[in-house]
């Protein structure tokens, strides 16, 4: 009985301490290191970028002086990815997360901002606009340097209210890293490209 108990105890504190742990938060430079990966190389110094604090509250870890917005990874995500954006895209994503902290899933997410974009309370950009991500695993993650080696680069192109028909292109996709647009006809509609391998 005595084992029993020791037993429960132990696994008692095991499972506390694996639910207490925390995400661990990177410098800030090395935060803005990995978030401007995805960028092209003469725009990465003058990137506005978001990060994470000590809370592991997101933040503008540095103001930029340029048309790119930058977001860090989330430590509380498995896996590494990044994203920069044109700044004309930032009411769109600022509402993605402020919805996605208010607990909204995808669908819900897309409802209500599909609905506010006709309603006028914000707009997307009425010419098409860039976002560049970069992702890949953890274990090829460099934390010292944030470097990630092996990821995978994923462009979208935001044109909003696209079809296949004003585009001439698919919307799916037939070989590996050709563009397709994707959401055809929404606020969302985006031509993706990539990834390559």
């Amino acid at each position: 009985m005595k084992n029993i108990l020791l037993f429960g105890t132990f696994i008692c504190l095991f499972s506390c301490t694996a639910q207490e742990k925390k995400p661990e938060i990177l410098p800030a430079e090395i935060q803005i290191k990995t978030a401007t990966l995805p960028a092209p190389e003469e725009d990465k110094e003058g990137a506005m970028v978001y990060g994470y604090d000590r809370q592991g509250e997101l933040v503008v870890l540095r103001e930029g002086n340029n048309n790119l917005v930058c977001v860090g990874d989330d430590p509380n995500k498995e896996g590494i990815s990044v994203a920069c954006y044109s700044k004309e895209l930032e009411p769109f994503m600022k509402r993605g997360r402020e919805l996605t902290a208010e607990g909204k899933d995808t669908k819900e997410k897309r409802e209500i901002q599909g609905a506010e974009v006709a309603a006028g309370k914000w707009q997307m950009p009425i010419v098409p606009s860039m976002m560049y991500v970069y992702y890949g695993n953890d274990a090829a993650y460099n934390k010292a340097t944030g470097e990630l080696g092996g990821g995978q680069y994923r462009y979208v192109i935001y044109t909003p209210f696209a079809t296949a028909k004003t585009t001439g292109l698919p919307t799916k996709p037939h070989e590996k890293g050709m563009p397709w647009l994707m959401d055809p006809g929404t606020f969302r509609a985006h031509i993706m490209v990539g990834p390559f391998n």
